[in-house]
């Protein structure tokens, strides 16, 4: 049985920096216990962004500069990087909400089971539980909400319950 952790954005710039919440603090210990304790493939995505930022569509619409490439903003968090299990696994930088690099790989692996936590539950979390619905729809996918933050509380809990709808388990509510 193919499982694959998906650990989506735990980044600095969405923890503590430019981005980062409250909420967003709260589920690292949680994050780090369940991508420690992952018995399957774990896969880091990074939200990736250049120097041109403020010219992009996402920089004219959320002009805040975050996750630019080699910055400390831009890397996963040290609770996560340090874990032994960091080094090995795959790393996706994904340049917009959703990888198409991950739609791939799981449409070509067909895994088993897909879980996912990270950041934010309501942009970047939902957007790749739903493409990996979409390219692999036989696999089950199930998102840890106690492990998931979203740019508010109220839109985490909506996007939890718009993917419940798309019949995504959702667990530690």
């Amino acid at each position: 049985m193919k499982k694959i952790l998906l650990v989506v954005d735990m980044q600095n710039d969405f923890i503590s920096g430019a981005l980062g919440s409250n909420e967003a603090k709260a589920i690292v210990e949680n994050a780090t216990e369940r991508v420690k304790d992952f018995d399957g493939e774990v896969i880091f995505t990074r939200d990736t962004h250049f120097e041109n930022y403020e010219q992009t569509q996402e920089g004219r619409k959320l002009p805040v500069r975050h996750c630019i490439k080699d910055t400390y903003g831009w890397e996963v968090c040290d609770e996560l990087k340090t874990l032994p299990v960091y080094e090995k696994s795959r790393k996706i930088d994904k340049l917009t909400f959703g990888s198409d690099e991950l739609a791939v790989f799981v449409k070509e692996e067909k895994p088993d089971e897909v879980y996912l936590l990270g950041l934010c539950t309501d942009i970047c979390v939902i957007s790749n539980a739903m493409l990996v619905k979409a390219f692999s729809p036989e696999t089950e996918v199930t998102v840890f909400a106690d492990s998931c933050a979203g740019v508010t509380p109220d839109s985490h809990k909506t996007a939890l319950d718009a993917m419940k709808m798309c019949q995504i388990n959702i667990i530690g509510e």
